[in-house]
């Protein structure tokens, strides 16, 4: 765990990054605080990672995406938001109550019509979303249970096409992805995830570590080549 005088530092940097770079109108504060007086966990993106994934979508021109962990769709919103207006985003969360939540976030910036949220588990969501004959989706981003991050990565591949971007969440864990040994199976799910994406002659892919608010992890992006 970093040291309490280095995270602060990296809080402060996080924070005027957002204060220079995300514009009033974007802030997505109320969502959050949505999230928290119901009671979810504070496990959402960041303001700049969130910003990040829309700018990829922008970037990308993506008209489909698949996100795998809704939460209470902040990381859904910035991601609709990006979309044009006949876009589409499927969101797949297992919780019940979570998507309650997200729904109603999404309803308050006004993006829900161009968003499916899909209660259930996420492995089954996207079987059947395979069996519906689902468009081959445009970018993916996964951040649900880390355990199954290998499972979500095969089904990711199977609702894909060539130049399909995916993105991947909390990779590095606080550097715990070096310990072989490791008994979490956040952990090794995350490790066998990369092993995985590495080593799959269909994906070009990156990662990077980041500090800030989020304390030490980091994320991957992967494009798929053929």
């Amino acid at each position: 765990m970093p040291s309490r005088p280095r995270q602060d530092l990296w809080n402060r940097v996080d924070q005027r990054l957002e204060q220079l770079l995300i514009r009033p109108e974007e802030n997505l504060s109320a969502a959050l605080e949505s999230n928290r007086a119901d009671g979810l966990p504070s496990i959402d993106v960041s303001p700049l990672f969130g910003k990040l994934l829309g700018m990829l979508i922008t970037i990308s021109s993506a008209r489909r995406v698949l996100e795998v962990g809704t939460l209470g769709g902040y990381s859904t919103t910035w991601m609709a938001r990006a979309l044009p207006k006949d876009g589409h985003l499927v969101t797949l969360e297992l919780n019940p109550h979570h998507a309650e939540v997200a729904q109603a976030n999404l309803a308050r910036a006004g993006v829900l019509d161009r968003v499916e949220v899909r209660v259930g588990p996420a492995a089954e969501s996207l079987r059947k979303l395979q069996e519906e004959g689902a468009k081959p989706f445009d970018l993916i981003f996964l951040d649900a249970d880390k355990r199954s991050m290998p499972i979500y990565l095969d089904w990711s591949l199977k609702l894909a096409r060539k130049d399909t971007i995916i993105v991947a969440d909390n990779v590095v864990r606080d550097g715990r992805i070096l310990d072989a040994d490791t008994k979490d199976e956040d952990t090794q799910g995350t490790r066998r995830f990369l092993e995985l994406a590495g080593s799959n002659p269909h994906l070009s892919i990156t990662a990077l570590q980041t500090v800030g608010i989020k304390e030490h992890d980091g994320f991957a992006i992967a494009v798929v080549v053929d």
